[in-house]
């Protein structure tokens, strides 16, 4: 502390609570829609985070040369406001970086205990420049990440479907499966947990590749042990959050195409992030980078230490 009783910055940067990107694009808005009643339903603050490169609040018509600091703030605290706006009563505070914008959000999600960012940045030529900061905050958040594609209006129209959906693979994903749970309980929501699993087959030569009955039944042997896995790692959570309705499917497909079909009619798709380790190793694997892109809801996203296996 200072002569005056006053905790350095470091010691008064909020914990535990919400933060949200912003850089006034109408992705931003849509994440900021997601991050307000995040917080308001955990019950803590809202951080709203603005890096560089700077942009101004529309319509102000500050000069013509690049965005100030005051510039940058006056859109941070606009975003603010319309926070409060979304959820009366909410805590919000609102900064401005000096870092670029993936790189402070990074450095918020390692005291965060959720981080929002939408899945594009500014529109135009901007946009192709700015669209890798969600990819780049995917691949460093410290904790979980919710990722919103949308625009102007809600992702999905505003729908509200009423379910939660969490890919289950092993039990290495029980984190994002409790969290799953957390996020059902939150929204009064069902849960589906999806396993996906491929058969790989290999005929011999000259034999077809229609399924005899030795192979129907091979298959339907590996789908009652698949879907044991998975019910094995839900169960826990089943009695910890009784009031969830939590139901497993088990799926012989692609894991990327089985959750890009769930998420049109969910809230929220919930995921594990395996990551490889080690500064040349792959940071985020295709199930990830497909539900980033192409899934029709927001992606809450659980990062796992990677021990150089599969990458989900």
């Amino acid at each position: 502390m200072d002569a005056n009783g006053t905790p350095p910055p470091a010691e008064r940067e909020p914990r535990g609570h919400v933060a949200v990107g912003v850089d006034g694009s109408p992705r931003s808005e849509a994440a900021l829609r997601e991050a307000a009643p995040q917080a308001r339903r955990r019950a803590v603050p809202l951080e709203v985070v603005h890096g560089r490169p700077w942009s101004r609040l529309g319509g102000t018509g500050r000069g013509f040369g690049p965005p100030s600091r005051e510039d940058a703030q006056a859109l941070a605290d606009a975003a603010a406001d319309r926070a409060r706006e979304l959820e009366p009563g909410l805590t919000v505070l609102a900064g401005v970086s000096e870092e670029d914008a993936a790189e402070a959000l990074v450095e918020v999600s390692g005291r965060a205990a959720l981080t929002v960012v939408g899945s594009r940045g500014l529109g135009g030529f901007a946009g192709l420049l700015l669209g890798s900061v969600s990819l780049r905050v995917a691949a460093h958040a410290a904790g979980p990440l919710l990722l919103v594609r949308g625009g102007p209006e809600p992702e999905g129209g505003g729908a509200v479907h009423g379910t939660v959906v969490v890919g289950v693979e092993s039990d290495a994903d029980a984190d994002a499966v409790e969290l799953a749970f957390e996020e059902a309980a939150a929204r009064h929501a069902e849960l589906a947990a999806l396993h996906a699993w491929i058969y790989h087959h290999l005929s011999p030569p000259g034999e077809p590749l229609v399924p005899s009955s030795p192979l129907e039944e091979d298959i339907a042997r590996i789908a009652r042990t698949e879907a044991a896995v998975a019910e094995g790692v839900v169960a826990p959570f089943r009695e910890k959050y009784p009031r969830v309705r939590a139901r497993v499917r088990t799926v012989n497909g692609s894991a990327q195409h089985v959750l890009i079909e769930a998420s049109r009619a969910a809230d929220l798709v919930v995921l594990a992030a395996h990551r490889g380790r080690g500064r040349l190793a792959m940071r985020l694997g295709p199930v990830v980078h497909a539900l980033i892109h192409h899934a029709h809801c927001p992606v809450l996203m659980v990062p796992v230490p990677g021990k150089g296996g599969a990458r989900t």
